[in-house]
C-alpha cells in the first residue's frame, strides 16, 4: 500500500483557506458545530461521537469534517458547494473515486497565535486510505507517517518564548505546527526534518495557514545547517549565523536498540536517550548570544545515577538551563505506551509479549529503572557562572509558559550580577499573581503557617515565617530591601544586622521563584 500523492498549493490554496473560513471550518467553529465531548474526542483520535454529531447533516462545515477530519467519501455535487472544487481537485487536495471525491491528507482546524485560525495538513492515523499501489512519489505507509497536532506538540508551543528574533529553527519540523508557530515572531524561519514527506506537509501546512514560507532542509539532527556552524567569530544576533531561537520536538521516545517500530516520528534511531543528549549538546554551536534552544525530551533514571546530574551533564558549557521533569514512568508503564502507540496490543499476542519482553531485557541491560519526561531550555551566554535548575515538577502550571522561560533567565541575570548586600540595595514588588494562605487551627487568633501562592506561571507556593511574610507585603517598589527590613526590626525588637546577615537565605528564592520582581 501507499499514500495519495500529497498536495501541490497553488493558487487554489488560498481559495481553499477562504472556503474554510466562510464554513467556520475553524477550531471554535468545529466545536461548537460537534459540540465540546465529540470534538475533544476527536482530539483523542476517536472519531465515532463526531460521525453521530454530523449524521445526516449536509451543510459545508459537515462536508469539510467528513472529507479533512474522517477521512469519509463526500458526493462530488456536495463537495463543489463547500470549497472550490477544481481547484481543490487540480491541486491534489482532492482524489475522484467514482461519482464521490476523497481527501489525501487530513486538514486540522488549529488555534493560533493571536486568536488566528490555522490549519495543520498531515496524515491520518492509522494512516489514510491507500492510493494505487507504487503510485509515483508515494511514501512508504507507517514509517513516514506525518502526524497532527497533539500534547506534545501543544505543550512545546505553550513553552516557547515568543519575544521578535531575527532567525528560528524548527529542527525535526513534523507537519510545521512549531514552524507555523515561529513565523509570527521571526523574520525567517528555517524547519528541518529527517522524513522528506515530513517537509512537504509543513509546507503545505504554511501554506493553507496563510503563513510565510520557510526554509525547509532535510537531514538529521544539526546535519542541515552544519554549513551555518556557529563560532565566537562569526557574529551574533541579526548579522552573525546563530538562530535567536531553536524548537524541536523530537523523536524521543526511547526505543531499544533494534526494538523500535520504525516510525520516523517517535524513533530517533539512536540508543536510549542518545538523541536527545545531542540535541542539547549541539544547541550552543547553533544559538545566537542569548538565544533559546527549546525542546521536549525523554530521559533514562539511570540504576546509582541522579537523573538530574545526567541530564544536567547535557548542557553546552557557558549555557544557562532550566530542565523540568514534569512526569516519570517505570519502564513496564512506558513499554506498554509505546508499543500501544504503534498497535501491536492489536495484532498477535505473541508477538506483543515478545516485544514487550525484548523492550525489559534491553532497559535491564542498560540499568534503566525508570524513563522521565519534561522539557529542557538552554540559553547561551558568556556567564561565568552558568545558572543551571534541574527540578521534579509535575504539579499543574500555568500555560502559556513562554513569557515564564524568558522571566526565570531574566531573574538569574538578577541574582548573579548581585551579593547578598546589592540585593538588600536593591527595590522590589510583589508579583501581581500572588494569594495568601494562612493555616492553622479554626479559631485560633493567629496563623500557624502563612503561604503565597503563585496563580499564574509554574504555580508555585512558598512558607513564609514572620520576617518574609512582612517584607513581601512592605515591598511596593518605594523602598530599598534594606530598610524595609530596618523597619521590621525595629517592630519586632529584632537585631537589624543579624537579621540583614540572614537575609539571603530566603530573599534570594523568593526572587529567583518569581514571588518578588526586581522593580524598574
Amino acid at each position: 500500500m501507499s499514500y495519495p500523492r500529497l498536495p501541490v498549493p497553488g493558487p487554489g490554496t488560498a481559495r481553499l483557506q477562504e472556503a474554510l473560513l466562510a464554513a467556520s471550518f475553524t477550531p471554535e467553529g468545529l466545536r461548537a458545530r460537534l459540540g465540546a465531548p465529540a470534538d475533544a474526542a476527536l482530539a483523542r483520535g476517536e472519531s465515532v461521537p463526531a460521525r453521530r454529531a454530523l449524521l445526516g447533516d449536509d451543510d459545508p462545515t459537515a462536508v469539510l469534517a467528513r472529507l479533512f477530519l474522517l477521512r469519509e467519501p463526500v458526493a462530488r455535487g456536495l463537495a463543489g458547494r463547500a470549497l472550490p472544487f477544481e481547484a481543490a481537485l487540480g491541486e491534489g487536495w482532492l482524489e475522484r473515486d467514482g461519482d464521490e471525491v476523497r481527501a489525501t491528507v487530513d486538514v486540522r482546524p488549529y488555534a493560533g497565535e493571536d486568536g488566528r485560525s490555522w490549519w495543520i495538513v498531515c496524515d491520518a492515523r492509522p494512516g489514510p486510505a491507500p492510493a494505487a499501489p507504487g503510485a509515483p512519489g508515494a511514501a512508504e505507509p507507517g514509517r513516514d507517517v506525518v502526524l497532527g497536532p497533539g500534547g506534545a506538540s501543544a505543550t512545546l508551543a505553550g513553552l516557547t518564548v515568543r519575544r521578535p528574533v531575527g532567525r528560528a529553527l524548527d529542527l525535526g519540523t513534523g507537519s510545521g505546527v512549531q514552524a507555523l508557530h515561529a513565523t509570527t515572531h521571526a523574520r525567517s524561519v528555517t524547519a528541518t526534518d529527517v522524513n522528506p514527506r515530513a517537509l512537504r506537509m509543513a509546507a503545505l501546512t504554511l501554506a493553507l495557514s496563510g503563513a510565510p514560507e520557510a526554509e525547509l532542509r532535510e537531514g538529521f539532527l544539526f546535519e542541515p545547517i552544519s554549513d551555518e556552524q556557529h563560532s565566537e567569530d562569526s557574529g551574533t544576533g541579526e548579522d552573525g549565523n546563530g538562530y535567536g531561537l531553536i524548537v524541536s520536538n523530537p523523536p524521543f521516545v526511547i526505543s531499544p536498540a533494534g526494538l523500535g517500530e520504525g516510525l520516523t516520528y517517535r524513533d530517533g534511531g539512536l540508543a536510549g536517550d542518545a538523541l536527545c543528549r545531542r540535541l542539547v549538546q549541539g544547541s550552543a554551536a547553533h544559538l545566537a548570544e542569548g538565544g533559546l534552544c527549546q525542546i521536549l525530551a525523554n530521559w533514562e533514571h539511570v540504576a546509582g545515577e541522579d537523573w538530574r546530574e545526567r541530564v544536567a551533564s547535557w548542557v553546552p558549557p557557558g549555557c544557562d538551563a532550566w530542565i523540568v521533569q514534569r512526569e516519570v514512568q517505570d519502564v513496564t508503564e512506558y513499554t506498554e505506551l509505546w508499543l500501544r502507540d504503534a498497535g501491536l496490543h492489536r495484532g498477535s499476542p505473541a508477538a506483543y509479549e515478545a516485544a514487550y519482553g525484548a523492550w525489559l531485557a534491553e532497559f535491564a541491560t542498560r540499568g534503566t529503572e525508570a524513563v522521565g519526561f519534561g522539557w529542557i531550555a538552554v540559553r547561551r551566554g558568556g556567564a561565568e557562572r552558568p545558572h543551571m535548575l534541574a527540578e521534579d515538577w509535575p504539579h499543574a502550571v500555568a500555560q502559556p509558559l513562554g513569557e515564564a522561560v524568558w522571566t526565570h533567565f531574566e531573574r538569574q541575570d538578577f541574582l548573579r550580577a548581585r551579593d547578598d548586600a546589592a540585593l538588600l540595595r536593591a527595590r522590589y514588588v510583589l508579583a501581581g499573581d500572588i494569594v495568601q494562605e494562612q493555616i492553622g487551627a479554626p479559631g485560633a487568633e493567629d496563623p500557624e503557617h502563612v503561604v503565597l501562592r503563585r496563580r499564574e506561571d509554574m504555580r508555585r507556593a512558598r512558607a513564609m515565617d514572620t520576617v518574609s511574610a512582612g517584607f513581601a507585603g512592605s515591598c511596593d517598589g518605594t523602598l530599598v530591601a534594606g530598610a524595609i527590613l530596618d523597619a521590621i526590626a525595629q517592630l519586632l525588637g529584632e537585631d537589624a544586622v543579624a537579621l540583614r546577615d540572614r537575609t539571603g537565605e530566603w530573599l534570594r528564592p523568593l526572587v529567583e521563584q518569581g514571588f518578588l520582581l526586581p522593580a524598574e
